[in-house]
């Protein structure tokens, strides 16, 4: 008889929706797992052209067994939203495990759950990690006790996988990989920084180039708050 979990994905406007879409859709398949869509007063979450309603008010969530906060440009916004970051801080501190995909590990760094464990972050991102004292670590999936993190956006389902693993067992993890039928199998190796040409490297570096700038400024600001 499996206990029954609840899995707590708080989302925000602008946050990626394969982040959370992507988790969620192998998380629903996990036996006796309630998984709970939040916002902040139950509001509406635009995410890129797409409008997710229906949620539950984050404020209003008791508990749960296991938080995870996804990512998306919006995540700069939501560090800097005083009321939501004490829901994460809340929901984070009765957790069993502390979760997240792409930049939502700087949300939970940024309501102090990340200091001084490793955590993985989009690539972009990921020197961000220390300005809220955690370890950022290249994994695709990384764990550091309670604390398992998802890298960019397509890392959340091998993230979801490995969260499934550790909930209900490798068979439950495998059976849901396999009616899902993920069998990876990328058409161009660049999906790293390490892997891409050279010149689609510049390319994207270049394009991100003044919103890395300002996104930097903005995480500073947040946790020079926190010292």
């Amino acid at each position: 008889m499996t206990r029954p979990l609840t899995i707590v994905m708080p989302i925000y406007d602008g946050v990626t929706q394969l982040d959370f879409t992507g988790p969620h859709q192998f998380l629903v398949r996990v036996p006796d797992a309630t998984i709970v869509v939040a916002s902040m007063e139950a509001q509406p979450v635009n995410s890129h052209g797409l409008v997710f309603s229906q949620l539950t008010d984050l404020q209003g969530v008791a508990s749960c067994d296991v938080l995870c906060v996804p990512g998306g440009s919006g995540c700069y916004q939501a560090l800097e939203n005083d009321r939501f970051l004490e829901q994460i801080r809340r929901l984070g501190a009765m957790a069993t495990y502390i979760t997240s995909v792409c930049t939502g590990s700087l949300i939970l760094g940024a309501a102090g759950l990340l200091s001084g464990r490793k955590a993985a972050c989009h690539w972009a991102w990921r020197d961000l990690l220390p300005l809220f004292d955690a370890i950022p670590d290249a994994g695709r999936v990384v764990r550091d006790g309670n604390i398992i993190t998802g890298g960019g956006v397509t890392a959340g389902i091998d993230f979801a996988l490995t969260l499934i693993e550790e909930l209900r067992g490798i068979e439950v993890a495998q059976a849901i990989q396999l009616g899902l039928e993920y069998a990876p199998a990328p058409p161009f190796e660049a999906g790293r920084p390490d892997l891409a040409p050279p010149a689609v490297l510049a390319t994207v570096t270049q394009g991100m180039a003044v919103a890395m700038a300002e996104n930097r400024r903005r995480v500073e600001v947040v946790a020079a708050k926190r010292r």
